[in-house]
């Protein structure tokens, strides 16, 4: 009895790689941009997606900072905009400056977005971290 529910099992499994997305190749076909066919076998396709930009140093990041309620039901929100690099560094920044205002926050479109009124606070602790060009 076992002997044919271990040959089904490994029908199954081999089913299952074979139909898996990474083995697809029209889901690698929708990644990609430009070019739809090439016969070079050197050719390298173009992928979606942004390129991310190299961080700049904390002293040549020019941040912004703003208050908005518009579109968030009568909430107020912090905005920082102007990082410039990756967005492992960018959700890093967020951290600290939820943590640092006690409150929540995310990063949306290239913003930081604190929830709360706290422009002054995170000019200080921009600035003391060494964003030296926050307005």
């Amino acid at each position: 009895m076992a002997d044919w529910k271990s040959a089904l099992a490994a029908l199954g499994a081999g089913q299952a790689e074979e139909n898996s997305a990474e083995n697809r190749p029209e889901v690698e076909r929708k990644k990609r941009v430009g070019t739809v066919y090439s016969t070079n076998p050197d050719f390298q396709y173009e992928a979606e997606g942004e390129e991310e930009y190299a961080t700049l140093p904390k002293n040549q990041q020019k941040l912004r900072i703003s208050m908005e309620r518009a579109g968030r039901g009568g909430k107020t929100v912090t905005l920082v905009r102007g990082f410039v690099g990756s967005d492992d560094d960018r959700q890093e920044l967020c951290k600290l400056l939820k943590q640092k205002c006690g409150v929540g926050g995310s990063v949306k479109e290239d913003e930081i977005i604190i929830q709360g009124d706290h422009r002054q606070r995170l000019l200080e602790l921009l600035k003391r971290e060494g964003y030296s060009q926050t307005k």
